[in-house]
């Protein structure tokens, strides 16, 4: 499901680091060195390369990045070579420093990473930031947000496969009585999407259709520009169609005037080493049009070139 090309034989750690160095030295740099070397790495060899650089240049990789390349292709560089823990809490601190209701970032980590990816992202962040995910977000987000992105991030759900039929057929009835008399902020509707475990939601949301003829976003779709309902919809089709959702992201970023290159840069950065094949196939199907080429007609120059690599293209 990862697009990521990694060569069949990758050269010694040493190697790599002499070369990213020798791209950063001279009159000029040598970009496509770099997307050649760090755009084919995945995040254990990355990982290496940079407790290497530091070794043998007394430098952090990261630093020599920033200090010979900028813009769009830099983010993508950066957020690229981080570790994905350490990704996911610098785009969780940016979200939460400059919230505002239509950001979903906070609900793409929280609801689209394992819990034991969200635990390591909490402890990146406390190492990172000197302070946790949950109080940063409660210090910027208000309301009604604030009360279901907290326990949003903060819960360690159960992973394994196993499903309560009965809980999820009284939890469906439950949700649907609630979103009835518009109580979308009800306790009960925050506990059961906050605190089950993946299986356990799709098993409710799917007799939620079974039972009331229409799935659970058709009905929270009361006022279609209410953001707190545009969260819950999110939240729902994060855990229940991830692809098809990061698929409208990157539709998003990409159509219309002007290119949001910030989401664009998060969805394949985040998912390149996961499902970005998946959504890849999504776009295709939707749009009639492949990823890389909408890409490559929306981005330009070096920037163009990392995200194409980290999309597969050969």
């Amino acid at each position: 499901m990862a697009t990521l090309k990694v060569p069949a034989t990758v050269p010694p750690v040493a190697d790599d680091c002499d070369q990213l160095r020798k791209a950063f030295q001279g009159w000029g740099t040598n970009e496509a060195l770099i997307i050649s070397i760090l755009g084919h790495r995945d995040a254990a060899q990355r990982r290496a390369i940079r407790r290497a650089y530091a070794e043998a240049y007394g430098e952090e990789l990261l630093r020599s990045i920033t200090d010979e390349i900028s813009g769009d292709f830099e983010r993508a560089v950066i957020l690229w070579t981080l570790d994905p823990a350490e990704r996911d809490a610098v785009l969780a601190n940016e979200a939460a420093r400059k919230w505002k209701p239509g950001n979903r970032v906070l609900v793409e980590i929280a609801c689209t990473r394992t819990s034991a990816q969200i635990f390591a992202t909490r402890q990146a962040y406390h190492e990172r930031f000197k302070r946790s995910l949950e109080e940063d977000i409660a210090a910027h987000v208000t309301g009604d947000f604030r009360k279901l992105l907290v326990p949003l991030v903060s819960t360690y759900r159960y992973d394994g496969p196993e499903v309560n039929t009965r809980l999820a057929h009284s939890e469906a009835k439950l949700l649907h009585e609630k979103i009835h008399h518009k109580a979308y902020s009800d306790d009960e509707i925050i506990r059961i999407l906050t605190t089950r475990s993946k299986p356990q939601l799709i098993a409710t949301f799917n007799h939620y259709n079974d039972a009331f003829g229409h799935r659970i976003n058709k009905d929270l779709k009361a006022d279609p520009q209410d953001e707190y309902l545009r969260t819950l919809r999110a939240i729902i089709r994060c855990f229940s169609c991830p692809d098809r959702y990061f698929e409208k992201v990157a539709r998003q970023a990409i159509a219309g005037l002007g290119t949001d290159e910030n989401s664009l840069t998060r969805v394949i950065t985040t998912r390149a080493e996961v499902d970005l094949k998946l959504i890849k196939e999504a776009y295709q199907k939707r749009n009639s049009v492949p990823l890389e080429r909408a890409v490559a007609g929306d981005t330009s120059g070096d920037y163009e070139s990392m995200l194409l690599a980290l999309l597969g293209q050969e």
